[in-house]
């Protein structure tokens, strides 16, 4: 069951074979750029590029590393991205392995069409540590090693992980000869400076209007796309996507929790009474699902402001910014726990009305 081909990135494509053709392929990229542009799709093809067996143009997509690939089953090409925390605190790697295999399951009979992650997904220590485990391996078919390491600002700080933290460091600054580590991000500015310094920067941009027309004719997409009831006019769907086909998968959800989230930020500027509502609103829709959501719609709307504030040099409301982001970020770790999502909203109104940045 072959995931959706890749549309678009025609020049992006070509400048990587041709740095991979002349040897000049950093070993650790990072492609970075608007979510939903097909940055962990293009890491994809990368990785089945540099497998490819072909002898003429890569990838071929019909050698045997090619059908493997495009299968999300070849054993050289490990993807991963955030996941929810296991029940065992401590997990074993197969733990993870066995997460992940899962997880790339549905993704792949999605045909590799898939919703962006909740609120309480991450890439936790024991996924660090999985990885570092399987870099040490040798290939298993393929003459390299395909590391795709999809939202990478998502990587969660554990107290006493500072072993797999520093070790992963080295290894995005040594890699082994037979191993390619591609990181992607929508978020750049939120990765660890440590990280960020690593790997070589590489820009996805959105999609020409010409290869969104293409992706959305594919008919595994229409089907898709018809059964979430996105607006059925092409011309609209073609609006809406903006450049980013993959805006469109689950647009529905992702569009109510940014509302519920831009309506929390305002009651908050309006006075105790109003947010306290407007908590109680967010709280309840669809659980902890819905709530998670709304986190993760609250941290974009707090960057655009975080942008604005930077723009104006002003400092003191960055630093301001900033610091509320910080609690939305730890309701995002202990949502998935039996902290009431009321209790965490309230908290974050709380902040917000501190320290005065709506």
């Amino acid at each position: 069951m072959p995931i959706t081909p890749l549309y678009g990135h025609d020049s992006l494509r070509a400048r990587l074979v041709s740095a991979h053709g002349r040897g000049a392929l950093p070993p650790s990229l990072l492609l970075h750029g608007p979510r939903g542009v097909g940055k962990q799709r293009l890491a994809l093809w990368l990785g089945q590029m540099l497998l490819c067996s072909a002898d003429g143009d890569r990838p071929c997509g019909t050698c045997q590393h090619c059908r493997y690939a495009l299968d999300l089953a070849h054993p050289d090409i490990r993807w991963f991205f955030p996941r929810p925390r296991l029940v065992n605190p401590d997990p074993r790697t197969e733990e993870v392995l066995d997460d992940f295999v899962d997880a790339i399951g549905v993704r792949r009979k999605s045909h590799g069409l898939y919703t962006a992650p909740g609120g309480t997904e991450a890439l936790y220590v024991a996924t660090i540590r999985a990885i570092l485990q399987l870099a040490s391996l040798t290939p298993a078919m393929g003459r390299r090693k395909i590391f795709v390491i999809g939202d990478a600002e998502r990587m969660v700080a554990q107290e006493g992980a500072d072993q797999a933290a520093n070790a992963f460091l080295k290894m995005l600054e040594e890699p082994q000869a037979d191993t390619q580590i591609i990181l992607t991000s929508s978020e750049p500015g939120s990765l660890l400076p440590t990280i960020r310094s690593r790997a070589i920067a590489v820009r996805v941009q959105p999609l020409t209007e010409s290869a969104a027309r293409d992706f959305l004719r594919d008919p595994v997409v229409k089907t898709a796309l018809d059964d979430q009831d996105v607006p059925p006019s092409l011309e609209r769907r073609i609006e809406l996507m903006a450049g980013a086909p993959g805006t469109l998968v689950g647009s529905v959800d992702r569009a109510q929790a940014s509302e519920v989230a831009r309506e929390f930020l305002q009651a908050v500027s309006q006075g105790r009474a109003e947010w306290s509502r407007a908590v109680a609103k967010m709280s309840v829709a669809k659980a902890r699902g819905l709530f998670a959501d709304v986190l993760d719609a609250l941290t974009v709307q707090m960057h655009e402001r975080l942008r604005e504030a930077a723009g104006r040099s002003d400092a003191r409301r960055a630093a301001a910014i900033a610091h509320v982001m910080e609690v939305i970020e730890d309701a995002k770790l202990r949502v998935d726990g039996n902290v009431s999502p009321q209790l965490l909203g309230a908290s974050i109104a709380r902040e917000l009305n501190k320290w005065s940045v709506l």
